[in-house]
């Protein structure tokens, strides 16, 4: 049987179950009988598939994540003052490449689904850090005035371009090289690269700021963590070229069934506008768990908390890199948990985990105590990682080969916008509108009570092949 037969009758027999909100779990005796029809690449390649993936994660989220944990040091330099008004504006600079994240996943997600993965992803890798590395090179407000501001703006516009192709390019790729028993497993590390990425870039930062000092670090030295982007994305684009493209995608090709217009398909299909609909409120809790917990952390401890707190932004850094090594631990564990159990008791889970957790543990942090913030944050690093280990792994399987970068891309990104982009810049406003460090909290709590209504309408696909069309 050829790779295309195999594809055609695991599709076939999946076909009346593809529907995304159908909440029923599938008959795991037809599960057993269509896996061995799966097609799978073997294990050598699967785990080039998966180092790849991971690598080519770590490179995009170190490049997207340092602007969050540098975020003050560019409201001194590039907006001119790190007072209310210029972290306003910087924060705005943060949430302008979420806005700019739909229109990378609809245009790369539509050449994802028409020309395959493999050179995309690495094309993406070469453009996030060719526009960090940038964003390093900005002539500060004081030398250009406004063009610095701007130049940040546009280099941001990019980095969310990219970003937004990202996401669900690599999850897609992987996903469609490993096997449907260890699906998640394989693509977690994908999550795990982004998380690192944001370890090193906090350990990096705070190992600069140990060793040249904070006022160093205000003048130039803020620089070096982006430029650090080349030699990064270089390694990143070489690893993904390696690769050929997935089985699943080349076996559209083979029987010439890659649709000549995967947007318009995803986009005029009940079955997949139900299944992007979800994909936007299922992730709900990965924006405050995500972006507050991890990037936006750095800058709350130091700025957030009033005067009196005891958080130099180096302290604030080790505080966060205590919970991304929790997170990077967990996130595989958990993973392997859903292979075994299922995707949607893991999720809901981590969602009950959120919802308890986040005011006690942010209780704890708002204290300003060092070892109190740490534990805090490590229990939420904790409770999320089911959520961070499994989420994509279903956005991923909701879809079938034809237009899963299209489809998946959209919605998540509409997500990550209400969700995640607008994190930073909210809480600060309603930190300082309200007077409560707790806005963190709420947000958390509410995000997870939405993705727990979401996971009721997701329908278990531990285990199974994924459909072809």
């Amino acid at each position: 049987m050829t790779t295309s037969d195999r594809l055609d009758a695991t599709a076939d027999r999946h076909e009346a179950s593809s529907d995304p909100l159908d909440a029923t779990t599938a008959d795991a005796t037809a599960a057993d009988a269509t896996a061995a029809d799966v097609v799978t690449a073997d294990g050598k390649v699967v785990r080039k598939a998966t180092v790849a993936g991971a690598v080519g994660s770590f490179v995009e989220w170190y490049d997207y994540g340092i602007y969050g944990l540098l975020v003050t040091y560019l409201a001194i330099n590039i907006m001119g003052e790190a007072e209310a008004g210029g972290l306003f504006l910087t924060n705005v600079g943060f949430l302008v490449s979420f806005v700019a994240r739909p229109f990378g996943s609809v245009i790369c997600g539509y050449l994802g689904d028409r020309l395959g993965r493999k050179r995309l992803l690495a094309s993406l890798l070469v453009l996030i850090s060719a526009a960090t590395a940038a964003i390093g090179l900005i002539p500060s407000h004081a030398a250009i005035g406004v063009a610095a501001p701007v130049l940040l703006v546009a280099l941001r516009v990019l980095q969310g371009f990219s970003a937004g192709g990202e996401v669900a390019g690599a999850m897609s790729f992987v996903g469609e090289y490993a096997p449907d028993a260890r699906r998640n497993y394989m693509m977690s590390f994908i999550a795990v690269g982004s998380f690192i990425a944001l370890m090193v870039g906090s350990a990096f930062s705070a190992v600069l700021i140990s060793t040249l000092g904070d006022d160093a670090m205000a003048s130039w030295a803020w620089r070096i963590p982006f430029l650090v982007a080349v030699p990064l994305g270089y390694v990143g684009f070489y690893i993904r070229r390696q690769l050929e493209e997935t089985p699943h995608f080349k076996a559209l090709r083979e029987r010439n069934t890659v649709v000549r217009n995967p947007l318009k398909d995803a986009l005029t299909s009940p079955r997949h506008l139900k299944a992007i609909v979800l994909t936007i409120f299922l992730p709900a809790l990965n924006g405050p768990g995500y972006y507050l917990l991890f990037v936006y952390m750095p800058t709350y401890l130091k700025t957030s908390l009033g005067d009196d707190n005891n958080f130099s932004m180096l302290r604030a850094l080790t505080v966060t890199a205590f919970s991304l090594v929790a997170i990077a631990v967990c996130i595989p564990l958990m993973a392997r948990l859903s292979d075994r159990i299922g995707r949607k008791p893991v999720l809901v889970f981590s969602a009950v985990a959120m919802a308890v957790v986040s005011y006690p543990m942010f209780l704890l942090i708002t204290t300003g105590e060092f070892g109190l913030a740490c534990i805090g944050t490590t229990v939420l690093a904790i409770a999320f990682s089911g959520h961070a280990a499994v989420v994509h792994t279903v956005l991923a399987e909701m879809f079938p080969t034809t237009v899963r970068y299209s489809a998946y891309s959209i919605g998540f990104s509409i997500s990550t916008i209400i969700f995640g982009g607008s994190a930073p810049l909210l809480m600060t406003e309603l930190i300082e509108s309200t007077g409560s460090n707790l806005i963190p909290a709420f947000a958390a709590i509410t995000t997870a009570l939405i993705t727990l209504v979401a996971i009721a309408f997701v329908r278990e696909t531990k285990g199974r092949p994924l459909a072809s069309h």
